[in-house]
């Protein structure tokens, strides 16, 4: 999508990625919560009662688990926003590898 020169639809296409962006960063911020304190502290007791490579699940997802989705969760959104920021053209100039 080319952004407009000037006027309201220039207003509007900003106002629409500005939605996508919202929407995107509360999708993982929920993400990160049901991991980090949901499942991690909320849940434990009850996972704990599961064995995972050895030890307690609850354990596992708070110490190891929550990290890998946290690193997960920051390449999808630098993934996401790299494609939102070419689709609605306001990438930066040298970013494309080119």
């Amino acid at each position: 999508m080319e952004r407009p020169a000037e006027g309201g639809s220039a207003r509007a296409a900003l106002g629409a990625y500005w939605r996508r962006t919202l929407r995107l960063t509360a999708g993982l911020l929920a993400v990160w919560f049901a991991t980090g304190y949901i499942l991690a502290i909320l849940l434990a007791p009850t996972l704990n009662r599961v064995t995972f490579l050895g030890g307690p699940l609850g354990y596992w997802i708070a110490q190891n688990g929550a990290i890998y989705v946290f690193w997960l969760l920051i390449l999808i959104y630098a993934l996401a926003m790299n494609r939102l920021d070419r689709e609605f053209d306001v990438h930066d100039e040298g970013e494309g590898g080119g």
